[in-house]
């Protein structure tokens, strides 16, 4: 599994590795210098929060997308997804049916306007089940290999198992893809399991974790420890019995 760690200065990729760059950040920046690898991330789940919804077109998004392809190595662009956990749908009123449309309605209207810039497509979901069922949604969009996000998992760090059966549930219908983790912190990395089920992973909350400690929360050696960390850090025994490192 590769580890993209979230910045909320896009100056400071140039520091780590492998970046996770919301566009939310960019839009008020003229460039990015030093930067390598990265997935630029739709910022879906603050704007959604504060506007209930997407208040532009795919267009706009669209826009920035080619604005950012040529600065470093920008491996894919995350589409603007609807999240399914319970404060999401109380924020818009509607259902995870819903939410699931709306997803794959925004995939689909922004791809034919993205040129050179591999675009994400997102499962969404809450129980397992759900999101087998997204699966089915996508159809013949989702082909064989594609690299693909799973949402709505960030909340849920705090119960790897949850984790590990949304995981496994995607895996069962579809092996061949490879899965992308949204927010996964120390806590779901350990689990062996989800490690050997992900592909990649993103996280910021070596942010959360130094501001609690009395650190500064915007510091880029932070975030590049915090990378370190999840890089070296140990496989532990999934809660399901299987899934050890191997």
């Amino acid at each position: 599994m590769r580890f993209f760690v979230g910045l909320h200065q896009p100056s400071d990729a140039k520091h780590v590795g492998a970046s996770f760059i919301s566009v939310n950040r960019l839009r008020s920046r003229k460039r990015m210098r030093g930067i390598g690898d990265w997935i630029m991330d739709s910022g879906a789940f603050s704007t959604i929060a504060m506007h209930g919804g997407y208040p532009f077109g795919v267009e706009e998004y669209a826009a920035q997308i080619a604005r950012w392809r040529h600065s470093g190595r920008l491996l894919a662009a995350v589409a603007q997804d609807f999240m399914c956990e319970p404060a999401m749908l109380a924020r818009t009123g509607l259902t995870v049916a819903d939410h699931q449309r709306l997803t794959i309605e925004r995939y689909d209207a922004l791809r034919p306007l993205v040129d050179g810039v591999y675009v994400m497509p997102v499962l969404q979901g809450y129980r397992p089940e759900e999101y087998a069922a997204h699966l089915e949604q996508y159809g013949g969009r989702l082909t064989p290999g594609m690299w693909v996000g799973v949402g709505s998992v960030c909340k849920r760090n705090g119960d790897a198992a949850a984790i590990e059966a949304v995981l496994m549930a995607i895996k069962r219908v579809r092996p061949d893809l490879r899965l992308h983790g949204f927010g996964l912190k120390f806590t779901a990395l350990r689990s062996g399991l989800v490690r050997n089920l992900l592909d990649t992973a993103d996280s910021m909350a070596w942010s959360y974790a130094a501001r609690r400690q009395g650190r500064k929360a915007n510091d880029w050696r932070e975030a590049a420890r915090f990378a370190a960390a999840i890089e070296a850090m140990p496989f532990q025994r999934s809660l399901f019995g299987t899934g050890d490192a191997v």
